[in-house]
């Protein structure tokens, strides 16, 4: 029997496995982050907005529940929680709503969820900022 533990082999083979692969070194997280788009508010609103429930919650609202949801696991993806931010934004939130949004979530998510997610979505208005 082999004393070498076999996920360290494993975790070996996928390192090999990646520096063979010619493009491997191009991904960026960022990179791609960056290729996404942002949609519409038109085309949010009629996906998961109002436009089909007249009664229902609007697109902005929707994305400000998203974003107190992902701040109370942690706000632990950066790419999704950054993208929600600029897609509500685009919804018609402002960074005050937003703000409030994250604040408010801190009662049920503690400082350290709060304080995540508040630098993640600062990020996007500071690249907000950047662009205009």
């Amino acid at each position: 029997m082999s004393d070498k533990n076999p996920f360290e082999a494993l975790f070996k083979q996928a390192q090999e496995l990646t520096k063979a692969v010619p493009m491997a070194d191009a991904f960026s997280p960022k990179v791609f982050e960056a290729m996404m788009g942002t949609m519409p508010k038109d085309m949010m609103e009629m996906m998961f907005g109002n436009t089909v429930n007249k009664d229902g919650l609007d697109a902005r609202t929707r994305l400000l529940l998203t974003i107190a949801g992902m701040t109370t696991q942690g706000a632990q993806v950066d790419t999704v929680f950054r993208q929600t931010v600029r897609h509500a934004l685009e919804a018609g939130a402002t960074e005050q709503h937003i703000k409030e949004t994250i604040a408010q979530t801190s009662v049920f998510a503690g400082l350290p969820s709060m304080t995540r997610a508040l630098e993640l979505a600062q990020q996007v208005f500071d690249e907000k900022e950047d662009n205009a």
